[in-house]
């Protein structure tokens, strides 16, 4: 009989394709042996090639759907994906945080998708100073690494942990950046170029959070999604990535 395995809570948009979103979080738990759990910030009309439509539930509905979760499962750690706001991302952490002051949250960044749709709404930035010191994690590529500098929001959240991811990065193939306690750590593993895929940063941050919710610190989550992220991009040389360990 297997043992039992730890709950991480997904929130995030539907891809029809199961490229990205929370399909693709679940995915990548699944191979962790990790319980993924899942409630939807939206629904998207996409493929791995085309980004078409985007539909918002009502923050209310999302509000209710985690805390039911919340008050039924034993969930210690949350990874966020897109959201439609600021707003709407600071209700969801205080709705967490409300059920479980101890909760890891984790956000990936998604500002917009690779197609160039814009997915987060920009208008209302200064709000994050008061959300990004609640969470653990955050991991943007580098694209959205330097908004969150040009608006003077990573110098503001003190002891919140980066991992800057190498995607869009020219200079650094492959390498990304952990920035944690006042360290900076460089994490790279196997190929510098490897093939692109959907949803490479949704797998990445989820890896992160299942490792964590298994045992394993910071630092290390880091490195062991690092290795499923390239194995995942290794998997084929489609944009619709494999999982498996």
């Amino acid at each position: 009989m297997q043992k039992v395995r730890p709950y991480v809570l997904c929130i995030g948009g539907f891809d029809p394709s199961a490229g990205a979103g929370v399909l693709a979080d679940i995915k990548t738990l699944e191979q962790l042996k990790v319980f993924g759990l899942a409630v939807l910030t939206c629904n998207t009309i996409q493929t791995e090639n085309e980004f078409m439509a985007l539909d918002w539930f009502e923050t209310e509905i999302i509000l209710e759907a985690i805390q039911r979760l919340m008050q039924v499962y034993p969930i210690k750690y949350v990874k966020i994906g897109v959201v439609k706001n600021s707003d709407m991302l600071g209700q969801i952490v205080d709705q967490l945080l409300s059920i479980n002051p101890q909760c890891k949250i984790i956000w990936d960044t998604v500002l917009g998708s690779t197609t160039g749709y814009n997915l987060f709404e920009m208008d209302n930035l200064e709000k994050l100073k008061t959300v990004l010191p609640k969470l653990c994690l955050v991991t943007p590529n580098i694209l959205e690494y330097n908004i969150l500098i040009s608006f003077g929001l990573i110098d503001s959240v003190g002891g919140l942990a980066i991992l800057q991811k190498a995607g869009h990065s020219k200079e650094r193939l492959g390498v990304d950046i952990l920035f944690n306690k006042n360290q900076i750590i460089k994490i790279q593993q196997g190929q510098e170029k490897l093939p692109q895929k959907h949803g490479s940063g949704c797998v990445l941050a989820s890896a992160i959070t299942g490792y964590m919710s298994l045992g394993n610190d910071l630092e290390s989550s880091c490195k062991l999604a690092k290795s499923y992220i390239n194995r995942f991009l290794n998997s084929n040389q489609t944009l619709l990535g494999y999982h498996y360990e």
